[in-house]
């Protein structure tokens, strides 16, 4: 056991402890929306092994793929880790049931959602854990508050500053407006 996780120490499913960036999506548009990202966000930097280290504006977002839902509150955080990605998820998902998510369907309304975007220059696929966010460079409401927080971050995948994937992707559909400052 020793020596096969010697032999795999750098790969991210041996569960070696971390020293990294990663970002976070946050969202809501049920309940008090602001309420329910500032809530999550304090949650997140007491997270053990977790750190805020910024936040973006925050904004009032379009819902995407679906018709008949309230807008969205949306932000992006950027943390220093010390745990796993799959700890960290986990941590996140705590949070999510805290603040009352509960997991019916897909793009369902919901209090919070907490989404891991990016995790150092990580790359996983897993059953229930994919990074890079599959859809963020799908998705406007992502990839304003990453621009903002992160311009020149290159994509581990499509090797793309974040400035590079906003550039270009029409707000149709995608409408993201700045909230005032909190």
């Amino acid at each position: 056991m020793r020596f096969s996780k010697f032999l795999y120490k750098n790969t991210v499913e041996m569960g070696e402890p971390n020293d990294k960036k990663a970002y976070i999506g946050v969202g809501s548009n049920l309940g008090d929306k602001l309420k329910n990202c500032l809530t999550a966000i304090n949650l997140a930097d007491k997270l053990p092994g977790c750190r805020v280290e910024r936040k973006s504006r925050f904004y009032r977002t379009e819902p995407v793929g679906v018709e008949g839902q309230d807008w969205y509150v949306n932000a992006v955080i950027s943390m220093r880790t010390e745990i796993q990605a799959r700890e960290l998820l986990d941590g996140l998902l705590a949070i999510e049931a805290g603040i009352g998510r509960t997991r019916k369907g897909r793009w369902e309304s919901r209090p919070i959602d907490l989404d891991i975007l990016l995790f150092g220059k990580d790359v996983v696929n897993g059953k229930d854990l994919i990074i890079p966010h599959p859809r963020m460079h799908l998705r406007r409401f992502v990839l304003v508050p990453m621009t903002e927080l992160a311009p020149n971050l290159v994509h581990p995948v499509l090797s793309k500053t974040m400035a590079e994937l906003l550039r270009g992707f029409s707000d149709e559909g995608q409408r993201v407006l700045p909230l005032m400052e909190v």
